[in-house]
């Protein structure tokens, strides 16, 4: 098995979700007490969601990029950036290293165009939601994809900072979530990509109407399926 690089922390909340999905997954692999190799760089939210705020993505993607080039300095033969809000910088930490980057935004299409879909509703942060980096990278892959309405947007966005990033998981959060995800089905969503790893903690497969894509966990789906893959 390759050794899987993650870079994560942010928030450690979903990245302890990466960890016991890595090796819950190789161990259905592979039976026994088998495990996933892995190594962790696990950086300061507070320092990175600092940068997000104020527009510094370069700073962001510089620290990035040095747990990237630790990570492989480790051993690490495959690097994952556990949350999706910063693939933003994803070139940046790629062009650091000699070892493959799995992007999020890739695993994450692949499942969708696998069940047959095309139009999705995105949900994460409003970076994510708003920005092209990730929206544009899930359009070149031939999707379609909406996002819900401004309010809608703050409200997933705020949830996902103030309250499931600091591991609180509230019900009436959830109400509001299926709210939106609803009016996504309403404008056409043939499927809801839970586009932060975070949303994971707070929705469940019986929330949707239509078929959910948890990206954390075809993240570490894909991650297992790449380091057990024979050369």
């Amino acid at each position: 098995m390759k050794t899987i690089g993650l870079i994560g922390g942010m928030s450690w909340e979903s990245t302890a979700e990466y960890y016991r999905l890595l090796n819950e997954l190789t161990r259905e692999r592979l039976g026994g007490l088998h495990s996933a190799k892995c190594v962790l760089y696990s950086v300061d939210f507070a320092e990175i969601e600092c940068l997000q705020v104020e527009g510094r993505w370069d700073e962001a993607g510089a620290v990035l990029a040095e747990a990237a080039g630790a990570l492989e300095a480790a051993g690490a033969e495959l690097l994952l950036i556990c949350t999706n809000t910063m693939h933003k910088v994803a070139d940046q930490v790629s062009s650091a290293v000699g070892v493959p980057l799995l992007h999020l935004a890739d695993t994450t299409a692949e499942a969708v165009r696998g069940q047959g879909l095309r139009r999705i509703g995105l949900l994460g942060t409003a970076f994510t939601m708003e920005q092209d980096f990730y929206r544009g990278r899930l359009v070149d892959h031939g999707l379609d994809v909406v996002v819900p309405d401004a309010a809608g947007r703050e409200t997933v966005h705020r949830v996902i900072y103030e309250e499931l990033c600091v591991g609180v998981v509230k019900e009436e959060s959830r109400t509001a979530y299926i709210a939106v995800i609803d009016e996504l089905i309403a404008a056409g969503a043939e499927g809801i990509v839970l586009g932060c790893t975070e949303i994971e903690l707070l929705i469940r497969p019986q929330d949707s109407r239509v078929p959910l894509f948890p990206t954390t966990q075809l993240h570490a789906e894909a991650a297992v399926a790449r380091a057990l893959a024979t050369p």
